[in-house]
């Protein structure tokens, strides 16, 4: 499928998991791709543009994205994947973890959009897509932070979607569960029993496995895509049916 011909994309936190596995889709489906990470290099070996950028410094971002544009010579799409991980209940993480996770996370987004927003206005299919999580719509132990500002990126998009409708623009979100990518191996590899708990993560999903890192760049792709030209305002879920499955225990 070449449906990406003559398009051009930045990815953000696009050197590794989930990121780098959408850059690599879209190009391999025919967009000229961009990469915007702490360490891009690996996205430059593997053949793709690749920029230092630190969604948490404007200034990084402005740099940053101004140099892709120019670089793609334009943009159609922009997928806003970078963001960082917590863990713990509300008592576990002080203000200053809020407040950092939360400007990356979701003010993180906001400000690369807000530089490709110029771009992304000259565009005849023009396309954002978030990655939020799961964690937005189902509550998970351990995870208060994170689920908070997943939350925030669900609305976000909505009001994105709302604000740039008429310009052109469609925005949509995309909702993984708990995918096999290094941050989680970084969680499981602190676990006191790895093997156990890597089983109990594919136990909640009714799959019975973790999500893989293609499986949601499949679907970052398909919102991004001029065949969901008609698509906008729209959360979609790669998870294994947590969201919306209740099964009955084994054996039951």
């Amino acid at each position: 499928m070449r449906d990406f011909e003559g398009l051009k994309a930045v990815v953000t936190g696009g050197a590794s998991g989930i990121g780098a596995a959408t850059a690599r889709t879209l190009a391999n489906r025919g967009a000229a791709v961009a990469v915007l990470d702490l360490n891009p290099a690996p996205a430059v070996a593997a053949g793709l543009h690749g920029f230092q950028a630190d969604v948490a410094d404007d200034a990084s971002v402005q740099t940053a994205m101004a140099a892709a544009v120019d670089a793609l010579g334009g943009l159609d799409v922009l997928v806003n994947n970078a963001g960082i991980g917590a863990t713990g209940s509300i008592e576990d993480n002080p203000d200053a973890d809020w407040l950092r996770i939360y400007d990356v996370n979701v003010v993180g987004m906001v400000r690369v959009s807000r530089a490709a927003l110029p771009a992304l206005r000259r565009s005849a299919h023009a396309a954002i897509v978030n990655t939020g999580s799961i964690v937005a719509t189902a509550g998970l132990p351990q995870r208060a932070l994170y689920a908070a500002t997943k939350g925030a990126v669900q609305s976000l998009t909505l009001a994105m979607a709302a604000d740039h409708v008429r310009e052109g623009i469609r925005v949509n979100c995309v909702n993984p569960g708990t995918a096999d990518t290094p941050w989680v191996s970084r969680l499981l590899d602190a676990a006191p029993d790895p093997g156990a708990e890597r089983a109990a993560l594919e136990a909640r999903q009714p799959l019975g496995r973790l999500v893989s890192p293609d499986e949601v760049a499949a679907a970052i792709a398909y919102l991004a895509s001029p065949l969901a030209a008609a698509v906008t305002g729209t959360v979609l879920a790669v998870d294994g049916g947590v969201h919306g499955l209740r099964l009955r225990p084994v054996g039951q």
